[in-house]
């Protein structure tokens, strides 16, 4: 199988209120959700117009919702040990979902919770990220950024390069043979929970804004002009999950380098 290893191939959103966390997310991105057997259970995943991109996980009710991403790697078992002994916490240790792949997930030194997941087919490849309602891009927000860079590049194999925020200080792509995979920036609340976020990109970022308001969300970060990227804000989604939005200027403006860019400004 092609797996692009440190690629964030597969989201899932984890709650105790999956029927209230559809209602927004699918009129929101123009999003349907499938259930799909798993064994004995059944797997609401989320499709991208034909595209499978995620799915809803559940959770017992007094569990933070939020959104679990998962990123690709060949061998499951043996990042997952790499993890544990650079600091991590296990969340779910390695389990085999039938054909459909091997995953695990775990929590970073610093709380961040995150999957491992080495797919039964081949990953979905880097353009799909640039089609209207697809993930185009992931951010770590943490206390601890050098301790970051270096569990992910010890786990996950990262190199990185940095873009001066000024008094916000720095921010740091992710990169794995020569490709963007994410970014990490300080956490602007020294007391917040360190997170991974998730971005979408969307044809109008003011009409997701006020789209995402009528339908029961927060609006956390208002939509701002990046001059030369595009425009992009932050959700809190009816349970509280946290999710950001990318309305790039151009077709192909969803780039890691360029959605860093948007991110970071």
């Amino acid at each position: 199988m092609k797996h692009l290893t440190g690629k964030f191939v597969w989201f899932e959103h984890v709650s105790g209120h999956f029927a209230k966390a559809r209602k927004f997310y699918d009129p929101l991105f123009n999003w349907h959700t499938e259930s799909m057997p798993m064994g004995e259970q059944r797997y609401h995943m989320i499709f991208n117009g034909s595209q499978g991109i995620g799915g809803f996980r559940s959770a017992p009710p007094t569990e933070r919702a939020h959104w679990l991403a998962h990123a690709s790697v060949d061998d499951v078992d043996a990042t997952y040990r790499t993890a544990l002994a650079a600091g991590a916490r296990s969340i779910q240790p390695p389990a085999a979902f039938g054909k459909e792949g091997r995953g695990a997930v775990v929590a970073d030194p610093s709380g961040a919770v995150f999957g491992l997941w080495a797919s039964g087919t081949d990953d979905p490849p880097d353009d799909a990220g640039n089609a209207t309602g697809a993930w185009c891009w992931n951010e770590l927000w943490t206390p601890d950024e050098q301790g970051a860079l270096a569990f992910y590049q010890r786990v996950l194999g990262y190199s990185h390069e940095t873009m001066d925020l000024g008094p916000a200080g720095t921010y740091y792509v992710l990169k794995r043979d020569s490709v963007s995979r994410g970014g990490l920036m300080r956490s602007a609340e020294p007391k917040a929970q360190s997170m991974w976020l998730p971005y979408v990109s969307v044809a109008g970022c003011d009409a997701s804004a006020d789209k995402a308001r009528a339908l029961g969300g927060q609006v956390l970060s208002p939509p701002t002009d990046i001059p030369g990227v595009g425009r992009f804000a932050v959700f809190a989604d009816p349970v509280g999950a946290a999710i950001a939005v990318l309305e790039p200027l151009a077709e192909d403006g969803v780039a890691g380098e360029t959605v860093s860019q948007a991110t970071a400004a």
